[in-house]
């Protein structure tokens, strides 16, 4: 195999591979789904968690589940929409449940900030818009045979003491209290506890039972979301790396690390329920996470449900439910949680939770791409450019793979000045493709030309462009930061210079890598056109990834411009040596 077709099925097989994951996402049909179908999964998924929203209150149940917008409507005075500021969190708490229906993050913008945009918004991760619809509740259900209309579920009507709560200068820690009570006395507090530079809310739900009958139920925390909307046409889909990315909800079992993409939420195989302990439930989106985690010592069930799958905005629910509780007459108990809303970030999640770092999931690549991770902020740590430490990757990467690339170079280099001979050949030996192969192995051997030489470098090396394609595809650290002429190296490059000087790259490797005189004419057409299909695929690319094979693509072909041209001087001079 010589070095023009090792290159042409490389480019091949990557061309082929990003045009997968960008149909896949768009255009792979949805599993069809059926009301009756997901709606007796539901049922029976709810049947064996214990203590379960009994279907008389269940949102899930219902014709269309309760947003912050629902209840406020059903009962305009009674609900209340109260504000939490943190120095890193802006949230919205209903008081119809005590749910959190917004969250803004501060100190991540929605767009890069130019001299026009000096302040844009902070990205929302929370919404009860019904298009953007994503939502994190939690509340208490009773599992008593008589169960009272009026339980402290996230229904229920809460009291807060005020409309607005900030953490103030100096201060490190915040605690709102939601409080809920029955006619009969049994009263629930709920505190949502929130810490200076942390994205964790504490959540307890304390149980007073001032009635006179024992209390027995179940805590229970659920996130709600729907699928984002896309684009009206495919090519703003392809450019937008979030629809490129996983959506869908994810789980830890204590032990492994499993997701369901939202299109799967309606297949019986899929979906979830189990009973897991020192595990935790999410919602993933490109670069943020919102997860439950559960005290890591308890045994919860975990569920999965669709709502309302034929209506326009479906919504899909990953829930964990708790352990029973019980609490006597004039007895009082605490019920414990936490929810994670904020950035992905690698080697930081961990710290929160046991397996919450696979949330930045980089598949079968993870062993190559993590450790490439961390070389990377390594080098962003000495140079503070995103963009000037994936160029020092390069060097890196480029240094440890010389001897493979150089014996690829060497190769095509040799291979290059037997063309006129192979041609020859071929000219001899016409269509007998059999005595033109016996040849061409002979000159090899006599030439100490390994026609092999240039395709074992390139195996070894793909893994690692896979790998690195998701790193720069996947690190929130890329996202807005700036380099040079680019302001977003997670967005495409916004004047196309780094693609069109990729495609420069590869007219230049061309030639020094003239079509082979045995290359198939089919073959030889398509080598001609790579140039330009890369510039088009490329020009949808992260800036980043561009920049990393831009840079990588000129150090190259200056490695193997230097290596042929040694070869050559080398031949001129035998003849004077001898």
């Amino acid at each position: 195999m010589n070095q023009t077709r090792t290159f042409l099925l490389f480019a091949l097989l990557a061309v082929a591979y990003f045009l997968f994951l960008a149909w896949e996402k768009d255009y792979a049909p949805p599993p069809t789904t059926a009301t009756s179908a997901v709606g007796a999964a539901a049922s029976s998924a709810d049947a064996g968690v214990p203590g379960a929203i009994p279907a008389a209150s269940a949102p899930d149940s219902a014709a269309t589940p309760p947003s912050a917008g629902d209840a406020a409507a059903a009962t305009p005075a009674a609900a209340q929409l109260i504000t939490v500021e943190t120095d890193v969190l802006k949230l919205t708490v209903d008081t119809r449940g005590g749910s959190l229906v917004h969250a803004d993050l501060l100190a991540y913008p929605q767009a890069p900030r130019t001299h026009k945009a000096p302040n844009p918004p902070p990205t929302v991760l929370l919404t009860s818009d019904p298009e953007r619809y994503s939502v994190a509740q939690n509340g208490l259900v009773s599992n008593s045979d008589s169960v009272p209309a009026d339980q402290p579920n996230h229904l229920a009507l809460f009291h807060a003491e005020k409309s607005a709560y900030a953490l103030a200068p100096g201060q490190d820690e915040l605690k709102v209290d939601l409080t809920w009570q029955d006619a009969a006395g049994l009263k629930v507090t709920k505190t949502y506890t929130f810490k200076r530079g942390s994205y964790v809310i504490g959540v307890s739900q304390r149980i007073d039972n001032g009635s006179a009958a024992p209390w027995q139920g179940n805590a229970y925390q659920q996130l709600l979301r729907v699928e984002p909307p896309k684009a009206g046409n495919w090519l703003a889909n392809y450019t937008n790396p979030e629809t490129r990315s996983f959506q869908g909800a994810a789980w830890y079992t204590g032990e492994k690390f499993e997701k369901l993409p939202f299109k799967n939420f309606a297949e019986p195989k899929d979906q979830l329920n189990a009973s897991i302990k020192g595990g935790w439930a999410a919602m993933l989106k490109l670069y943020f996470v919102t997860a439950w985690i559960p005290p890591a010592d308890q045994t919860e069930q975990y569920v999965t449900q669709t709502i309302n799958p034929d209506s326009a905005h479906p919504r899909y629910l990953i829930r964990t439910v708790g352990p029973a509780l019980s609490v006597a007459p004039g007895q009082s108990l605490t019920s414990q949680s936490r929810l994670y809303v904020g950035p992905n970030k690698q080697g930081t999640m961990d710290a929160i939770a046991p397996g919450l770092d696979l949330t930045i999931d980089y598949g079968m690549f993870k062993i190559i791409a993590v450790p490439m991770h961390w070389v990377l902020s390594q080098f962003h740590a000495v140079s503070r450019n995103w963009g000037v430490a994936i160029i020092l990757l390069v060097l890196l990467i480029k240094g440890l793979s010389w001897k493979l690339t150089a014996i690829q170079y060497r190769s095509s280099a040799r291979m290059r000045k037997l063309q006129p001979r192979v041609q020859a050949l071929k000219e001899r030996y016409g269509d007998d493709k059999q005595k033109m192969q016996t040849a061409m192995m002979e000159l090899y051997k006599k030439e100490k030309v390994n026609p092999m030489g240039g395709c074992l470098p390139v195996l070894i090396t793909l893994p690692v462009f896979y790998g690195l394609y998701f790193v720069l595809m996947d690190s929130l650290e890329l996202r807005h930061a700036a380099f040079l002429w680019i302001p977003d190296l997670s967005a495409p490059d916004p004047f196309y210079i780094l693609p069109i000087i990729y495609a420069l790259v590869m007219l230049g490797t061309q030639w020094l890598n003239p079509v082979a005189a045995g290359m198939d004419p089919t073959q030889a057409k398509m080598m001609k056109v790579m140039p330009l299909l890369f510039t088009v695929m490329f020009a949808f690319f992260p800036a980043g990834l561009c920049l990393y094979y831009a840079v990588n693509g000129i150090v190259g072909l200056g490695q193997q411009w230097w290596i042929t041209h040694h070869i050559d001087r080398e031949d001129t001079a035998k003849p004077q040596a001898a």
